[in-house]
């Protein structure tokens, strides 16, 4: 299929909370080069919720990375806002991340001697800040933690941690959401309660969600869906079901 450059025009660039033009990422040189991202352009547009998919390889979580300011592009810009990444020291950078973008990993990555409130004003803190209080306690009460505010990760089980790990990501209020196979460590139960907030966090608290996923059911979650192959956008789909994300998956396959 041929590649496709998605969200490229001006009225979208205007409503987007991050975007990459022409990112190319490159490991290796001459005979062990391997393009994980070949020219890339696209928009996350605010309030929306994305969904990256693509098979084993295909370039999904380089773009994440990239376009949160975890990695750098070997060619091309990423932007955060107005913001060109490129453009930013490493403390300005690091700035950026901590103030615009929440992360949610697929690992947790609590601190583990850390309670759950404390985890979850953790970036808050780092910056020197306390954060509006009305606003962490309404994504308390989104996320249904507030019983296990005093407990420390060890003693909660996969689906509360990634439920602070969310928490945690919106409570800073971030201009974007990076989260990066949010569900793959929780059971269908636990994966649903999780996706059902940030589905949630979107419509009724106008955050901006990017996910990458390789599970068909999360990315019916989504506005809208981003499929990668060879490092490259190859097709694009809005309003996904389950059903159809499946079979535009195995037509992509052919």
């Amino acid at each position: 299929m041929a590649e496709l450059s998605a969200g490229t025009s001006t009225a979208a660039q205007t409503r987007a909370a991050a975007r990459t033009a022409e990112a190319c990422k490159i490991y290796g040189k001459d005979q062990t080069e391997v393009r994980a991202l070949d020219g890339v352009t696209v928009v996350f547009e605010q309030s929306r919720f994305t969904a990256i998919m693509g098979p084993s390889g295909s370039g999904k979580s380089t773009l994440l990375h990239c376009s949160a300011g975890l990695d750098s592009l070997s060619s091309g810009q990423a932007y955060i806002g107005e913001a060109d990444l490129a453009a930013l020291d490493d403390n300005a950078l690091t700035i950026l991340r901590r103030e615009k973008i929440g992360f949610i990993f697929q690992a947790y990555n609590l601190v583990p001697t850390l309670t759950a409130a404390e985890n979850i004003t953790l970036p808050l803190l780092l910056a020197g800040k306390k954060g509006d209080r009305a606003w962490i306690d309404q994504v308390i009460a989104t996320t249904a933690i507030g019983d296990r505010l005093r407990h420390r990760p060890a003693e909660m089980s996969g689906g509360q941690q990634q439920r602070v790990a969310v928490a945690r990501a919106l409570a800073s209020r971030p201009q974007i959401i990076f989260a990066d196979e949010p569900t793959g460590n929780l059971d269908s139960r636990a994966g649903a309660e999780i996706l059902s907030f940030l589905r949630h966090a979107v419509d009724d608290m106008s955050q901006t969600i990017v996910m990458v996923t390789h599970d068909a059911n999360a990315a019916s979650y989504a506005d809208r869906i981003v499929f990668l192959a060879d490092g490259r956008i190859v097709d694009e789909m809005g309003h996904p079901t389950a059903a159809g994300v499946l079979d535009r998956l195995r037509k992509l396959g052919e």
